[in-house]
């Protein structure tokens, strides 16, 4: 077996330096007279393109420079970059996570933060820089009706049945943690007459009176706050208000993936279009509910495909909208085809904050309940009462 080193051909380099001079210079406003006609979104969307073609230099440098090893077969597989390095949790954060580790084991929670082997996890149960931790809590079993190629949860097209008693159970147990902020959500149940919604709502409604009953008793000023992230009950109206209007205080609903891709990306059951109903319908169930979906990158999707995405999902309403790269959970799953830098994500968010959304998390380890409570938290709970008070 021998291994040498090939250095890169000249028109690398050139590709690199001029990559590298471009960057440089590179401002999002300029004074000259036809940039300065553009708007903030053509900009942003120059932006994304120039990044785009760095990536596509940076990466052909990187191929260039690999060891070429003769006896072995050359495999196309893509290496994964620095920058999904996971940071480790430390201090108070490190003890939150701990405690809360203890209390899912204990009291038999099951999390998607722990089987999906979320990269936040750390950050999410040690509460970041504010305390505020996070939590995201499965419902209704493990086993999923549907079979979507980028998801890892178990399928069968009859899973075992409800456990009626598991609403209480679980609202019991997640107001004893004392978290200021839980995220619901669940496989999908087809084979269900109702498909889990009044599972669903019942879950919520014991969390709210448990929380207010701890908050009168802790003295409190807030109450936990719920977002649901739901399957979309195949585009069912009454299932959906029947969540939308348990008191619940974030819908949320994956569009996962542009339009283009959603065949091949989600089981055949789940569509685009019928993403965007559901979204649409929970606003116009309940005014002035937030609204949230999220979009994972890095399955081929091109960068007019995604700005496309937001615009369908602002057009219906949606409040919130996180991005994330797709990571393959085995060999069995869809591969990935690009990673996407932390760069490109800034300007994604960017354009996110351009077109209107009210908060955009965008990032190579965001997952769709990233930081959930903190973001949250931080603004639109204070929105909502200031519009209480203008109201009354």
């Amino acid at each position: 077996l021998h291994t040498k080193i090939v250095a890169p051909p000249t028109h690398i380099f050139i590709m690199l330096r001029n990559c590298v001079q471009t960057a440089s210079k590179r401002r999002l406003f300029s004074t000259n007279n036809a940039t300065a006609a553009k708007t903030r979104l053509d900009l942003l969307k120059e932006r994304l393109a120039q990044e785009k073609q760095e990536q596509i230099a940076l990466a052909a440098a990187s191929v260039a420079a690999q060891p070429e090893t003769s006896g072995l077969k050359n495999k196309k597989k893509l290496a994964k970059p620095r920058w999904l390095k996971i940071n480790s949790t430390s201090g108070q954060s490190l003890e939150n996570y701990k405690r809360l580790k203890e209390t899912v084991k204990t009291l038999g929670l099951a999390t998607v933060c722990e089987e999906a082997r979320c990269p936040n996890i750390g950050e999410c149960w040690g509460g970041g820089k504010d305390g505020t931790a996070t939590a995201t809590i499965m419902i209704m079993g493990d086993t999923c009706t549907r079979a979507c190629r980028f998801c890892a949860v178990k399928t069968s097209r009859a899973p075992p049945p409800l456990d009626p008693e598991e609403p209480q159970k679980v609202a019991h147990a997640i107001t004893s943690w004392g978290l200021d902020y839980v995220v619901l959500t669940s496989v999908d149940r087809d084979e269900l007459e109702d498909q889990g919604a009044n599972h669903f709502a019942e879950t919520v409604r014991y969390l709210k009176k448990y929380s207010a009953e701890k908050k009168q008793e802790k003295n409190k000023k807030n109450g936990i706050l719920v977002e649901c992230l739901t399957p979309d009950f195949r585009g069912d109206k009454d299932l959906i208000r029947v969540v939308a209007e348990s008191g619940l205080d974030v819908f949320a609903h994956n569009i996962e993936t542009v339009e283009r891709l959603t065949p091949r990306v989600r089981d055949r059951r789940a569509g685009y279009r019928q993403t965007l109903g559901v979204l649409a319908y929970a606003k116009e169930a309940v005014p002035g509910l937030i609204t949230k979906t999220s979009v994972m990158l890095g399955l081929g999707e091109t960068d007019e495909e995604v700005i496309q995405t937001m615009k369908d999902c602002k057009e219906v309403g949606v409040d919130v909208i996180t991005f994330g790269q797709y990571l393959r959970p085995s060999k069995g799953h869809l591969p990935v085809k690009e990673y996407v830098t932390p760069e490109r994500f800034q300007t994604f968010q960017e354009l996110g904050e351009e077109l209107g959304f009210k908060y955009v998390a965008s990032g190579p380890l965001v997952r769709s309940s990233y930081k959930a409570g903190e973001l949250f938290m931080k603004g639109m709970i204070d929105a909502n009462e200031h519009l209480k008070e203008t109201v009354m």
